[in-house]
């Protein structure tokens, strides 16, 4: 329930605060009162659009604040949003002179959407020129349903349908990414081989330069590696032979004066170092055999390597072992991405099955209610005036499921007996709609908890017994609802719980706007004026007296 309001520097109004009850409260006033910037400010609570125009004194921020009494229904609303609960929430909305503005929920600063999201399910404005909403879908299975009883079926289905959803766009992006990986497939496959043929864990390309070099060089390192040998080994006058007198006849010089002990040292050590020299040049040559089989084993690898290495544009074998495992695994993650699509379509498959089912249930129980709304909606409408008025909701089964089932919904309507039904947005008038809108929400409150509803002048261009109707309407729908009206109609002004007037007035030579309760003997005033207009007449005021009741 909308409990209060408290409007600040926004249009004509300088300040207003005003505090509502439950029930049916009627506001009345002028023509060019300020009823229209009211409820403008309310919008903003909505979360409309701000305009810097509203701003009455440019330097000072706008305020839009209205407090609400909730249920516990909300606190899931407040948890999920990380908002704290109250039992008395304020939603205000301010609009700063910089044109920026502002949403908060019990002082905590909200985004819009957040500020949206609650306050569409706290008040429903609805104006004579807005009935295009009973135009949608949504709007008609909403009618629907609720004489069906089906909130929770609905709420079921949707939740399947929400997944639903979700699956078949994540199976789509699964299936163009496998189409792309496919595309390359073929390609990355070969690369993947050439790389894999190749053994490179067991490739060592240093090793692999070194043994190709002495391939390719076998023949001069063999008579080399010989002539060293030679003069290692030849008797008389060969290396070893003299570094082996020298070592004899320093150690003899060494065993008289110690001046050379230490030389004598170093040179055995030199001559114990070059045998063993010799003796790994001797087992290295051994070793050396010219292979033709061999180098060219060596030079095939080789060129492989290094035709490997410039094609991916690497320096080294590691490089290539790193290629070889990110293609490898794109190639598994090819196999896992087709074994994903199998099992989303699975899932698929079995949501299909779940909301064939709920959409079924859906289906027959409005049904069995088309009949309800029928004549609920036609005995509504003849009190309206519009007593020749038929009604009927056709469903038809869809090929594919959406929002409410599977099946579509066409709300249809005749004004004048002796012609066919048609969709109501071809077949309603202007002046029919307002009438039309209110029966629908009559039907809707006794089957569904509503907002807050707001009516606007919905009223207009009715009169006599038809306004009597309306009022008693409203007085009905009110029962189970708070219904805030704005009318010019005495005849519903009479059967408000609550009455206000907005009234214009000047303040210190400027124009503001402002809403005032109406006592019992103002609100009876009221209504004679807007029986006989500025001059309040006795007749008049027995009148209001009459249709107060």
């Amino acid at each position: 329930m909308l409990s209060k309001i408290f409007i600040k520097n926004f249009a004509l109004i300088d300040t207003l605060e005003v505090s509502l009850h439950n029930g049916l409260q009627v506001i009345t006033g002028e023509t060019g009162a300020g009823k229209s910037i009211i409820l403008g400010a309310l919008r903003l609570i909505l979360g409309e659009r701000a305009d810097l125009k509203s701003i009455s004194k440019t330097e000072e921020k706008s305020i839009v604040e209205t407090e609400f009494a909730l249920n516990n229904q909300f606190k899931k609303f407040f948890i999920e949003n990380d908002l704290d609960y109250e039992h008395q929430t304020i939603i205000r909305r301010e609009i700063l002179p910089s044109g920026k503005s502002r949403a908060f929920i019990n002082d905590v600063p909200v985004t819009l959407d957040i500020l949206k999201e609650l306050s569409s399910q706290l008040i429903d404005i609805h104006s004579q020129f807005e009935t295009s909403n009973l135009f949608t879908s949504e709007y008609q299975f909403k009618i629907i349903d609720g004489l069906s009883e089906n909130k929770q079926l609905i709420s079921d289905y949707q939740y399947e349908f929400s997944e639903f959803q979700g699956l078949k766009n994540q199976l789509k992006k699964l299936q163009i990414q496998l189409s792309e990986n496919n595309k390359e497939s073929d390609y990355k496959q070969f690369l993947l081989s050439e790389l894999e043929d190749l053994g490179l864990d067991d490739v060592d390309y240093e090793e692999l330069q070194n043994q190709l070099s002495i391939q390719e060089n076998a023949e001069m390192i063999s008579e080399n590696l010989a002539q060293i040998l030679s003069r290692f080994h030849q008797e008389e006058i060969g290396i070893l032979s003299f570094f082996n007198e020298a070592k004899n006849k320093l150690s003899r010089i060494a065993d008289v004066s110690h001046s050379f002990s230490e030389l004598d040292k170093r040179l055995d050590e030199s001559f114990v170092e070059l045998k063993d020299i010799i003796s790994e040049l001797e087992h290295e040559s051994e070793k050396i055999e010219a292979n033709p089989e061999n180098l060219a084993l060596l030079s095939e690898l080789n060129n492989k390597l290094n035709a490997l290495l410039l094609k991916h544009n690497v320096s080294d074998v590691n490089e290539l072992k790193e290629i070889r495992d990110q293609l490898s695994g794109e190639q598994k993650g090819a196999s896992e991405l087709e074994s994903l699509i199998l099992e989303i379509e699975e899932n698929i498959s079995k949501k299909e099955k779940s909301l064939q089912s709920l959409s079924e249930k859906l289906s027959k129980n409005r049904k069995k209610s088309v009949p309800v709304f029928i004549k609920k909606a036609e005995e509504l409408l003849r009190k309206l005036g519009l007593e020749k008025a038929k009604v009927d909701i056709e469903l038809q089964e869809s090929p594919d499921f959406n929002m409410f089932g599977k099946e579509n919904i066409q709300l249809l309507f005749q004004a004048n007996s002796g012609f066919p039904l048609k969709p109501i947005q071809t077949a309603i008038s202007g002046g029919e709609r307002s009438r039309v809108m209110l029966a629908v929400k009559k039907i809707i409150a006794e089957s569904d908890e509503l907002p807050t509803l707001i009516l606007d002048e919905i009223d207009t261009g009715v009169s006599g017994k038809v306004a009597e109707e309306i009022g008693n309407l409203m007085r009905e729908m009110s029962e189970d609802m708070q219904l805030i009206v704005i009318s010019h109609l005495a005849q519903v002004a009479a059967k408000g719980n609550n009455n206000y007037k907005v009234i214009k007035q000047d303040v210190s030579g400027r124009t503001q706007s402002t809403i005032i309760p109406l006592s019992d003997d103002e609100k009876l005033n009221e209504i004679a004026q807007l029986l006989s207009g500025s001059k309040i007449t006795e007749a008049a005021l027995a009148q209001a007296k009459e249709l107060i009741g």
